[in-house]
């Protein structure tokens, strides 16, 4: 059983923090997953069609990330939320990448919704995950580079388990330890807003689109919600199987003006 938690500083700074967490357990990840291709497929011809445009930092939803940066010290045009670098990637190129059928999954919902989103594989995350300020001693070995290791800056916003930090800036890169293969059967699946209030059922409704593209290929599949209202949830799955997940079991998040 792995903890994720919402320290305490970072629910004061952040009072209208919400996160979804999906979990799957029993994934799949060497067989077709058609609902994740067409899924890209539908926002890239959407996009071509100029029936759709991807959130850009103009949208309230971007903006407010951008904010939540600049607070913790991260020049947010310079090192991007990751939902702003994949939609300027799509405005830019037309098309979105192609890696793996789980994390396809995520970044069609985050580009869809216009919300942050990313993965950790549950079998290689060290005891619990927590997001918190960053003091400066933490080590962070980035995505695709596994000869790298980086110290967050002071007071910036990561989530670390109990060995090495997941993500820098909160939500702009994820660690090399962790990613997402078609090896990974165990994952947890983040969604996000700061704005809660007004983003919140946005969110619910990403969620459940994750996790209907995500269901057909897994054994079980689960929703959690961490914020300041909760900040702490337990999730669960073992290595044989996700007979150990439940079908659903949302906690819903009061409100928060």
């Amino acid at each position: 059983m792995t903890t994720f938690s919402l320290a305490p500083a970072v629910a004061d700074a952040f009072p209208d923090t919400l996160v979804a967490l999906v979990i799957a357990t029993g994934l799949r990840g060497h067989e077709p997953w058609p609902g994740s291709t067409e899924a890209l497929a539908d926002l890239e011809q959407r996009f071509a069609d100029g029936t759709w445009r991807p959130a850009d930092e103009t949208d309230p939803r971007i903006d407010a990330w951008h904010t939540a940066y600049r607070s913790f010290g991260t020049n947010p045009r310079r090192i991007r939320p990751s939902v702003d670098a994949l939609g300027r990637r799509l405005a830019k190129r037309g098309a979105l990448p192609r890696i793996n059928p789980a994390v396809d999954s995520y970044n069609a919902v985050s580009v869809h919704h216009g919300l942050p989103a990313g993965a950790f594989d549950l079998d290689n995350v060290t005891g619990d995950v927590v997001i918190r300020h960053a003091d400066g001693t933490e080590t962070f070995t980035p995505l695709g580079e596994p000869d790298t290791v980086e110290h967050p800056r002071p007071g910036e916003i990561i989530y670390a388990d109990d060995a090495q930090v997941l993500t820098r800036h909160w939500n702009h890169r994820d660690a090399h330890r962790t990613r997402v293969t078609e090896d990974s059967t165990r994952v947890a699946f983040i969604l996000e807003t700061v704005h809660a209030s007004r983003d919140g059922r946005l969110l619910e409704v990403a969620a459940d689109e994750l996790r209907g593209l995500l269901a057909p290929h897994a054994g079980g599949t689960a929703v959690r919600y961490l914020g300041a209202a909760r900040p702490q949830v337990s999730v669960q799955g073992s290595r044989a199987g996700a007979s150990a997940v439940p079908s659903r079991t949302p906690v819903r998040p009061r409100a928060r003006s």
